[in-house]
């Protein structure tokens, strides 16, 4: 009987080692490109964040497209989420339906508006979302087509309610920021942290909180700037570090405890906080408003406080403006006289 126990303890131990992800491999909401490919074939609906023209450039076999997420469903002032009933019309006329389908969310590699889309799905209630970080570069490393052909499905009708857990606004800050203690992670860039880049009402970042930029998740976190320069052609240094070395960057934070991430307004964050997720921690939200609506929040604190002056600012756009006008004037009339 003894021995035929411990049989059956070694076979669920086998067993467990099987199921269970490697260690070091992230493998809740991000998702590689076989995942995708086999998502496909299960009928998981496949949602390019790109704007219209680049999807129409070329995208995943069977992905469908609701144009530019960061533009078609946020507020263009708070830069917020829509309410959920636009929302709910955006998505159901693509045919997204999150209720009931998985959805992965694609972009290029290490594109922050995927998992953008990815903490709204999730806000929402969506039954299984995920983010496939490599995203068209990876998918074409793979070896896998692309196609110009849009792919349409049939519409839905959705009823979102935004349920509590992932995204939390600005009187949940406030409530955080009075009770002091909490676990506040900004990924903007240090200069937008330490108040040097100002790009709200005043520059600065929330008490106690510590400045982990979004992309140390990268492999390179200089490879934007890199392509930017011509120093590399490709994306590849936006891929994901190995979950070991995500590890080690997070490693002064707790995770059983509650962690807030936010940046300038709830995209850089969404990356940050999916990141966290998948390594482990138990309770992790986006400040939805992030900088941009806590900035606007004149008597609540801020360190490393900043403030712009909006009339000043506002003369020296007028001035430029005025100077194009005049340049370009000047330009037609050289053109007039050829």
């Amino acid at each position: 009987m003894f021995e035929a126990l411990k049989r059956c303890a070694r076979h669920l131990l086998a067993w467990l080692a099987c199921s269970l992800p490697a260690a070091g491999a992230l493998a809740a909401d991000i998702v590689d490109a076989d995942h995708v490919a086999q998502a496909l074939q299960r009928g998981a609906i496949v949602w390019d964040v790109r704007d219209a023209k680049a999807y129409a450039e070329g995208h995943l076999p069977g992905a469908v497209n609701v144009g530019d997420i960061a533009t078609v469903l946020r507020d263009p002032n708070r830069e917020d989420w829509l309410p959920a009933a636009q929302v709910a019309a955006v998505l159901g006329r693509a045919g997204i339906d999150l209720l009931e389908r998985e959805v992965i969310a694609y972009g290029r590699q290490g594109d922050p508006n995927a998992y953008y889309a990815l903490s709204g799905m999730r806000h929402f209630g969506a039954r299984d979302p995920k983010v496939f970080h490599g995203g068209l570069d990876a998918w074409q490393a793979a070896g896998r087509p692309l196609t110009k052909e849009p792919s349409l499905l049939a519409p839905v009708a959705l009823a979102l309610q935004p349920r509590g857990g992932t995204l939390i606004d600005n009187a949940e800050m406030i409530q955080r920021i009075r009770a002091g203690g909490g676990q506040l992670v900004d990924v903007r860039t240090p200069k937008e942290f330490s108040g040097e880049d100002v790009r709200a009402i005043r520059g600065g970042h929330l008490p106690g909180a510590v400045n982990l930029p979004y992309e140390q998740n990268w492999i390179d976190p200089d490879t934007a700037a890199k392509l930017a320069s011509g120093k590399v052609r490709t994306r590849d240094g936006m891929a994901l570090r190995p979950a070991a070395e995500l590890r080690r960057l997070y490693a002064a934070l707790d995770p059983d405890k509650e962690v807030v991430v936010y940046c300038q307004s709830g995209v850089r964050a969404s990356v940050t906080a999916t990141v966290l997720r998948d390594l482990g921690f138990k309770d992790v939200k986006v400040y939805e408003p992030s900088w941009l609506g806590y900035a606007g929040l004149l008597n609540q604190p801020a360190e490393r406080e900043v403030f712009v002056n909006v009339g000043a600012l506002n003369g020296r756009i007028g001035a430029l403006t005025r100077r194009v006008g005049e340049l370009e004037a000047e330009l037609a009339r050289i053109k007039a006289a050829r």
